[in-house]
């Protein structure tokens, strides 16, 4: 017996950004106001980090309102209609709940039911991760329109005591819809991790920590107990990094990647438009810049000295802004790269919308 021929999904030879959104808080944390919670000062966050200002969102103000907020822009300049989403993807590790996901009730705020919705959680590179399977989806005719969104509320997992991330993080987040285009306009991705890295960034406790707090709160005499009160507080899962190891890490093995994602995509550096790195840290994003050798024509994005680190947001954030400032870029060559936690990473060479 001879097996059935399935029916193949028709495909897209090639997929690009048709439209890009973003939200940025409106609390806006300066350096002197971080200053108040760890001993530093205004002169050396900027000169170790480049960052002047981060947003942060107020407490009524979710990671799900935030990316509404950018998918309906990034929806308007693509001039698609929500109903027309055949995918939506969220990368975020701030969505407060494991399960459902940030994407399912976005889409739902939306009007996009019944897309297939999912959550990334590929920390800094989550955007970037999103990006590769939106083109995946749009070329393999699974969906003909997709939209991704990078969306964190940092403000929600430090500790602002703590010096070794707590000042360099903000909120926001920034949206893309990838959709059908004659010509390519995302370059094949270059994806990967690498694991042995993996506590160089992360949380200080884990749920099954909180859980053993809980039941020893239940065996408590006095439901306000300071000693429960302060372990609570003590255990809380906020972030931590070795900054040394992240360093090094991302100046000497990310431009790498970007160098791969250049030579993937068929170009050199000299035919970029603009340079859109992870917003980590200014100094990072200058070594990367000179190992790269980008000419001076390559706009660089450095959305990082405003809006902070705001991890899978930072790309499309400060892609956003670039575009801002810089309108004629649309249409030209942006090389863009994530890395973080995990530690991962991934890049691609877009055609700007």
């Amino acid at each position: 017996m001879s097996t059935p021929v399935l029916n193949k999904t028709a495909v897209n030879e090639n997929a690009r950004i048709l439209g890009i959104g973003a939200y940025r808080p409106d609390v806006i944390v300066t350096n002197d106001d971080v200053c108040q919670w760890i001993d530093s000062s205004d002169e050396w966050i900027r000169q170790r980090t480049g960052i002047i200002t981060r947003h942060r969102a107020a407490a009524d103000v979710s990671v799900i309102d935030m990316a509404e907020g950018a998918a309906r822009e990034a929806l308007k300049q693509a001039g698609i209609e929500p109903s027309q989403l055949g995918a939506v993807i969220v990368s975020t590790v701030t969505h407060p709940y494991a399960t459902p996901s940030a994407a399912a009730a976005l889409t739902d705020r939306l009007g996009a039911t019944p897309a297939p919705a999912f959550d990334i959680s590929a920390a800094c590179a989550g955007y970037c991760y999103g990006v590769a399977q939106a083109d995946a989806l749009v070329r393999s005719g699974a969906a003909e329109y997709v939209l991704v969104v990078g969306a964190e509320k940092l403000s929600d997992v430090i500790d602002n005591h703590e010096r070794t991330i707590s000042f360099l993080l903000g909120d926001g987040a920034g949206a893309v819809v990838v959709g059908p285009s004659d010509t390519p306009g995302i370059g094949p991705s270059v994806w990967g991790s690498d694991g042995s890295k993996w506590d160089a960034i992360g949380m200080t406790h884990s749920l099954e920590d909180v859980k053993k707090l809980g039941e020893s709160a239940r065996h408590s005499d006095e439901i306000d107990d300071p000693a429960i009160l302060s372990a609570t507080q003590d255990v809380w899962p906020t972030l931590r990094q070795d900054g040394q190891t992240v360093f090094r890490w991302a100046v000497w093995e990310m431009a790498k990647v970007a160098q791969q994602a250049l030579d993937a995509a068929g170009i050199e550096a000299s035919d970029l438009a603009a340079f859109v790195p992870h917003q980590a840290n200014m100094r990072i994003i200058d070594e990367m810049v000179k190992k790269l050798k980008l000419p001076e024509s390559v706009v660089i994005g450095r959305d990082i000295a405003q809006a902070g680190n705001t991890s899978a947001a930072s790309i499309p954030l400060a892609t956003h802004r670039l575009l801002q400032e810089n309108p004629e870029l649309s249409g030209g060559l942006a090389l863009q790269i994530g890395f973080g936690a995990g530690l991962v990473f991934g890049a691609q060479v877009v055609v700007l919308p």
